[in-house]
Parts: C-alpha cells; sequence; structure tokens
C-alpha cells in the first residue's frame, strides 16, 4: 500500500469528491483524477480508482436496474468499448508525460464545458441526430473515461437532448458507466497497473468513497450547490494547467 503523505493528502480529498458526485454532486468527481496525478503517474493513479467506482457503481445500479433506455445503451456501450481500447493504447505506447498532457488538457475543457452549461450554453446533439454522431460520441466517453474517469460530457451531448424521464436517465447512465468501468479493468491487468500495492490503496480508500457517497446523498437536499460547483470547476482548470504544465517541462 502506498505510505506517501503527499499523496493521501491528494487522494483523500480526491475520493471525498468522487463520492459526492455518486451521491448527487454530478460532475465534481472528475477532480479526482487530476488532483491524484499530481502525486503519482495518471496510469497509476485512474487504477486505484477504477475499483472504487466500480465499488461505488453497484448501488445506482441495483437501485435503477429497471429504467434504462435499451437504445441508447446498444449504441454507446460498443463504441465506448473502441474509446476504451484507444484510451489503452496511448497510455501503452506512449510515455507518462504525453498521458500527463492529455489528462490536462481533458480536465480543463471537462470543467469549462461544465462552467458553460451552468451559464446556460453547452453543445448537444440534435434529438434525431444520426447514429453515427452517437457512435463518435461514444468513443469520446470510452477514450475519456479511460484517460480520465471522465467521460460524462460526450455521453450527456448525445443522451440529454431525448428528454428521457428522469428515471430512466439516471439508470442509463448508471447502467452505461457501470458497464464503462468493467471495460477497463481487462486495459488496466494489461498495463500492469493491478498490483498488490495498488488494489491495497484502494480498498484503504472505498471507506472514504463509501461515507461520502452517502453523505453527497444527505447533502444534496440540505445546500445550494452552484457556488460549490464553481469552486470545483476552477480548482479543476487549475490542476489541468498545473498537469500541462508539468508535461511541457518534464
Amino acid at each position: 500500500m502506498l505510505t506517501d503523505p503527499f499523496f493521501y493528502a491528494m487522494a483523500v480529498p480526491a475520493v471525498v469528491l468522487m463520492g459526492l458526485a455518486k451521491g448527487g454532486f454530478a460532475g465534481v468527481g472528475a477532480i479526482a483524477m487530476p488532483l491524484l496525478a499530481l502525486a503519482i503517474s495518471p496510469v497509476k493513479a485512474a487504477a486505484i480508482l477504477l475499483p472504487i467506482l466500480i465499488l461505488q457503481d453497484v448501488v445506482g445500479v441495483w437501485a435503477f436496474r429497471r429504467s434504462w433506455d435499451r437504445g441508447v445503451l446498444a449504441l454507446m456501450i460498443p463504441t465506448a468499448g473502441i474509446g476504451i481500447l484507444l484510451g489503452y493504447l496511448l497510455a501503452a505506447q506512449v510515455s507518462a508525460t504525453v498521458v500527463l498532457g492529455v489528462l490536462g488538457a481533458i480536465s480543463i475543457v471537462f470543467a469549462l464545458h461544465r462552467l458553460w452549461r451552468m451559464r446556460g450554453g453547452g453543445v448537444e446533439a440534435p434529438k434525431d441526430a444520426p447514429p453515427a454522431l452517437g457512435a463518435a460520441l461514444g468513443v469520446a466517453a470510452g477514450f475519456t473515461s479511460q484517460i480520465a474517469h471522465a467521460g460524462q460530457p460526450p455521453f450527456q451531448m448525445w443522451v440529454l437532448p431525448k428528454n428521457l424521464a428522469p428515471p430512466v436517465l439516471v439508470g442509463t447512465t448508471a447502467i452505461f458507466f457501470a458497464t464503462v468501468n468493467w471495460l477497463k479493468v481487462p486495459a488496466y491487468l494489461a498495463l500492469g497497473q493491478f498490483t498488490r500495492e495498488n488494489l491495497m490503496t484502494a480498498a484503504a480508500l472505498a471507506p472514504v468513497a463509501i461515507v461520502s457517497t452517502l453523505a453527497g446523498v444527505w447533502l444534496v437536499r440540505r445546500i445550494r450547490p452552484d457556488r460549490f460547483y464553481l469552486a470545483i470547476y476552477i480548482l479543476m482548470i487549475l490542476v489541468g494547467g498545473q498537469l500541462l504544465w508539468e508535461a511541457f517541462n518534464a
């Protein structure tokens, strides 16, 4: 298990935010990967977070197992698999510095997209968009999920215009990302990242994730999230900028 104090100084708030995201503060968990990448390699960080994400997915899938859209999942899960493969090939064929730079760029774009949506903007696929666009967004969701556990923006661009009933939207999202997270397991096995050290570190952080998920369910009904989201996304831009700086000066 990792013992570096700086790692845990980054990991504990990262996992807390990831738990809050699962508990209702959608999107804030995307900062977990950039924070961990300040302390360890991005591929190692992603491998530590993946078992925690899979554990958290169980609750969402069970709660909404009867509410999901077959068409969305049939199109986006296979294409997300292609994106995961591309993300794996990137991590396997290039240096950690390149992955760090890609992670920094994804972090900044994700945060800017979220801030734009908070101001009423956003780019979405037309309701009658051709399936080819949905397939492309599925590939993008798989790729960004493999590299940064941040596949929500491409997924939402395709799904939100369909105006699914809220339980169906939540259920479809939960099942999609639970499946995507399991599809990422072979890639991280092939990268040799499911080491005893990484798995023990993930196990040590899992209770933090569970407690913070429950806290998110409780807090989301009691506080105004707008300022919280604003602070998180600004922080995400700053952290992403730091990762890009490190990548270009490595």
